[in-house]
């Protein structure tokens, strides 16, 4: 703004007669009026652009990598060491699931990883209810027991196995190990597995081995086998394999006719 003391006095009837002088200071140039209007719209532009810079500063790791700003992937601890409870994703009756929990049937079958019976069982109609569950047609209960104990610690000790793999792998792993458990069943007269041969197993089924070998080799889940297989016991289970088709106890007398109650085939 022009000072008062600069303003010139008034003229009666026009304007004042411009100063032709060209005195240093003295009226604005029309390019100085371009020079002002350029400085401004650039301070426009660049002041925004600075303003960003400053609150993004520190921020460019989650501005240019979109993995930065997602939610991290929580994988359950390691257990290395005994558990008091069940693992993660077992039945409240001490059983891995498999199938559509609303499909028309359920079977569950109580079993022992060294019983031949049961892996005769399973050689009858794994292959079978497996293709059931994945049509939905039917829900499938395992409840793996340490019933052999007697016989041999595999029987415990594998059903620990498959506690920890369905614990930290979850229940498609589990199941994976299930099959292979029975497709590599000992006699009942040994020679048996050991803790390596159960993570091999484990490793074969798709399980990461530094998830599962502390818990194999502590018998993570040693306590949680034992209550399954003392209320077994106390349910009436009194043999394996036992099998239960839609809450009813099968009570065929050879492996034909449980097979035939499992897979629904029996008159």
């Amino acid at each position: 703004m022009t000072p008062p003391d600069e303003i010139p006095p008034a003229v009666p009837n026009g304007h004042p007669e411009p100063d032709r002088r060209g005195a240093p200071g003295h009226g604005i140039s029309v390019r100085g009026l371009a020079i002002g209007a350029v400085v401004g719209l650039v301070l426009l532009i660049v002041l925004p652009i600075g303003v960003y810079a400053v609150l993004t500063a520190g921020n460019e790791d989650t501005a240019t990598d979109p993995a930065a700003s997602a939610s991290p992937t929580v994988e359950p601890p390691v257990v290395d060491g005994p558990v008091d409870g069940p693992p993660a994703g077992a039945s409240t009756d001490f059983g891995l699931t498999l199938g559509d929990p609303g499909a028309p049937r359920s079977v569950v079958i109580y079993e022992d990883f060294l019983c031949p019976f049961c892996g005769q069982l399973q050689h009858e109609v794994g292959d079978r209810l497996d293709a059931a569950i994945d049509a939905g047609d039917v829900t499938v209960e395992y409840r793996p027991l340490g019933f052999l104990e007697r016989i041999s610690d595999y029987s415990p000790e594998s059903a620990n196995a498959l506690a920890v793999v369905l614990d930290a792998e979850g229940p498609e792993v589990a199941a994976e190990l299930r099959a292979l458990l029975f497709d590599d069943q000992p006699s009942e007269t040994g020679p048996f597995p050991d803790s390596d041969d159960l993570v091999a197993l484990a490793v074969e089924a798709g399980a990461d081995e530094a998830r599962v070998r502390p818990g194999i080799e502590s018998m993570a889940f040693e306590s949680w086998v034992s209550e399954a297989t003392e209320t077994a016991m106390q349910d009436g289970i009194a043999s394996i394999p036992a099998v239960l088709v839609d809450g009813e106890t099968v009570e065929g007398q050879t492996l034909d006719d449980i097979v035939a109650a499992v897979l629904g085939t029996s008159g």
